[in-house]
């Protein structure tokens, strides 16, 4: 049960840090970036979309945490495979031992999957492919007809069924359910590597050992018991239409500080926040605390005007001193950075207890 809940807290917003430029890689817009924090300095690697909407990831770096001192011009991270031709979008960093982990949604027009790529340097980047769940729409649907009353089940079949509706028959016999949003947690938990997902509208939790173990049979026997992987499902009035894991976890002595985003409806479509949870340190399936409303609002113009409008996407952190800098896609075209006293907000979500939504 929860507990009654306080004022809740509200970063300070300090603007937008990068904009597109007339390169073509990134004249369509920059967003959603992964970030890796080394003391002082902010290795920031954000989407860049070029006319057509078509992405790669750009690379800049910052000294504190809003000062840009380098920028390069051509892309760092580029489309190889078929599956993302049309694009490598949102990615997240993670540091596991002496390897960085990068997640990045692929996308090849139809069909949006969570890959990995690993790196040394944060220079060059080797992929290790597709690590979501690959399955074709149509046998999707029979595969799970036997759990359609379960309403988690319910709720992704109808999400990608009303995606699909605009395409050809023909189109619709290459079509995947979407799994985006993934994100690593820094460390191995229990010997494994512990990751956050969604498949629409909820987020979820996998664990693996090697990525070898993610197969076809990995995920049946995953989806088949899907409820018990929940860690949250969509609950308050700034998330009646899907919440999504944002910047990688944090850990911190209280749990994993998770920021993450949320889609309200409303008549206009759909507007994002950030919002915030706290996770459990050995069990990150068990939430401990959850604002009920958000830390981040599109507010500002720049947040309310652009590619999307109405759109607050948060995909990374820093901390510097007492405060936590979050970075985000504003109106997926630019990106921003607003902060709030990280032990603050600890205390106000361990002031906002709640039971974990799935039992």
């Amino acid at each position: 049960m929860e507990l009654a809940a306080t004022e809740t807290i509200t970063a300070t917003k300090h603007g937008v840090i990068l904009e597109k430029t007339d390169r073509a890689f990134e004249e369509l817009g920059v967003l959603n970036p992964a970030i890796y924090q080394d003391g002082n300095t902010v290795h920031m690697f954000y989407r860049a979309a070029k006319r057509g909407n078509f992405s790669t990831i750009g690379y800049c770096r910052l000294e504190g945490p809003a000062t840009l001192v380098e920028r390069h011009t051509e892309p760092i991270f580029e489309p190889e495979y078929i599956y993302e031709i049309h694009g490598v979008e949102d990615p997240r960093i993670t540091k596991i031992d002496d390897t960085f982990y990068m997640t990045y949604v692929t996308y090849d027009g139809i069909n949006a999957c969570g890959a990995l790529a690993t790196s040394k340097d944060l220079t060059k980047f080797k992929k290790k492919g597709i690590i979501t769940p690959k399955f074709i729409l149509h046998e999707f649907t029979n595969f799970i007809r036997n759990h359609l009353m379960n309403p988690s089940i319910a709720k992704i079949l109808a999400f990608n069924t009303a995606r699909n509706y605009p395409l050809t028959e023909t189109m619709k016999e290459h079509l995947l359910v979407w799994d985006k949003n993934v994100v690593l947690f820094p460390k191995k938990i229990n010997g494994k590597f512990v990751g956050l997902h969604r498949l629409f509208p909820s987020i979820q939790i996998f664990s693996y050992e090697k990525k070898r173990e993610l197969t076809p049979e990995y995920w049946k026997e995953y989806l088949k018991n899907l409820p018990d992987h929940i860690v949250m499902e969509p609950k308050y009035d700034h998330e009646t239409s899907h919440i999504g894991p944002g910047a990688p976890p944090i850990e911190t002595k209280d749990g994993w500080l998770l920021i993450y985003h949320s889609a309200e409806k409303r008549e206009k479509g759909l507007v994002y926040h950030a919002s915030a949870a706290l996770l459990d340190l050995e069990d990150p399936q068990k939430v401990i605390g959850r604002l009920n409303r958000p830390i981040i609002t599109p507010a500002e113009y720049y947040e309310r005007h652009g590619y999307v409008n109405y759109v607050v996407f948060p995909t990374g952190t820093a901390i510097f001193d007492d405060l936590l800098y979050i970075y985000y896609g504003a109106a997926d075209d630019k990106i921003a950075v607003a902060s709030l006293n990280l032990n603050d907000l600890l205390t106000e979500l361990k002031q906002n207890l709640h039971e974990n939504d799935i039992k």
